[in-house]
């Protein structure tokens, strides 16, 4: 899992602007995609702690969870991609950070279509953001696949963290998924005042 992620981190450093060459415009599209969720704090805390949270629920969550978060995002973007507006974009991406932080840190235990339905409502925000930013010269479609692609393994890297927090003993791993959720809430905080 280190070395995928580091193998995806790496690839967000490849230049894009010798991409603008006929033919490989797909390319530049999906690197800028791509890029895009791993170049802010708050995408990245409430993708990973999105992972945490499938993680802690377990069973069909693990999946569900995060694919409900994929797609709302792909909503989301498809419609700043078309001009259809959302109201408060930027408070909606902090706030997913303040109440997915809080959950993990309380161990809320949701039934799977609320918890998609959470996660799902956030990721409109996320993917609003993300569409929003996408370069005029970006492909759409490839554009999308970037982001999507980023999140789904932002995710990952969340359960991988929520099984090893599991893996350090019931009382230990239970005072991780708060302290670090508490921590993920109070970041959201500070992005919600703009401290961050």
């Amino acid at each position: 899992m280190r070395q995928g992620l580091t193998i995806a981190a790496a690839l967000t450093l490849v230049p894009t602007a010798a991409l603008a060459h006929p033919g490989i415009g797909e390319m530049h599209g999906f690197t800028h995609g791509f890029a895009h969720p791993l170049g802010g704090l708050d995408h990245m805390l409430a993708m990973v702690t999105v992972g945490i949270f499938a993680w802690q629920l377990g069973g069909r969550a693990l999946w569900l969870v995060p694919a409900a978060f994929v797609a709302a995002m792909a909503l989301g973007g498809a419609l700043a991609m078309t001009g259809v507006p959302v109201p408060m974009v930027e408070t909606g991406i902090a706030a997913s950070v303040i109440v997915l932080g809080a959950t993990v840190a309380l161990g809320i235990k949701a039934p799977v279509a609320i918890a998609m339905g959470l996660v799902g409502l956030f990721a409109i925000f996320h993917g609003h953001a993300h569409g929003a930013e996408m370069p005029l010269d970006a492909g759409a479609g490839t554009y999308a696949a970037g982001f999507m692609l980023a999140t789904a393994l932002l995710h990952m890297a969340g359960i991988a963290l929520g099984a090893a927090i599991g893996r350090i003993g019931e009382a230990y791993g239970l005072a991780a998924y708060r302290l670090g959720g508490g921590l993920v809430a109070l970041a959201g905080v500070a992005i919600l005042a703009h401290l961050i």
